[in-house]
């Protein structure tokens, strides 16, 4: 995939202080097509989709809300709860328009690990397999994403 002149536009928007105080890029000097290449080659790599993620994620999301800011047991496995906040956010690559404020905890007591994702973030991997670059505070690495959530792994066709 070739660096367009909409790529450097969106790059642009998901620099520091623009969108959000940190941005979305962290301290990765890469391009954003370079980013999202290397993020669809770790997610292939794992026999995952990002819109299989993205639907985990949103499966997580929904229970959540149900626990009113508080942890509710989903699957038993899980401990979820979501905390929302005034305001909305715009995607950095347009879209359907702004994304609410919410924070997604999951709790996997099997592996004890915990993972913490936004709206934005459910947006970004299921409509653009996009992760946040390197070095960014809210960066999600999609192994820790498919094995905290427990994705599961695509059948081959």
């Amino acid at each position: 995939m070739k660096q367009t002149i909409e790529f450097d536009k969106i790059q642009q928007q998901m620099q520091k202080g623009v969108i959000t105080l940190h941005g979305f890029l962290g301290d990765d000097k890469r391009k954003l097509v370079d980013i999202l290449e290397g993020d669809n080659l770790t997610v292939r790599n794992l026999k995952r989709t990002h819109k299989a993620i993205a639907e985990q994620m949103e499966y997580f999301r929904k229970m959540g809300l149900a626990g009113l800011g508080e942890f509710i047991t989903v699957d038993e496995t899980f401990e979820v709860k979501v905390e929302t906040v005034r305001g909305m956010l715009p995607s950095p690559f347009g879209g359907k328009g702004m994304y609410g404020k919410a924070n997604t905890t999951v709790k996997n007591k099997k592996l004890e690990r915990t993972i913490v994702f936004t709206d934005l973030h459910i947006h970004f991997i299921g409509d653009h397999g996009f992760y946040e670059g390197k070095g960014s505070p809210f960066r999600l690495e999609p192994k820790d994403l498919i094995t905290i959530l427990e994705v599961p792994v695509i059948e081959e066709e």
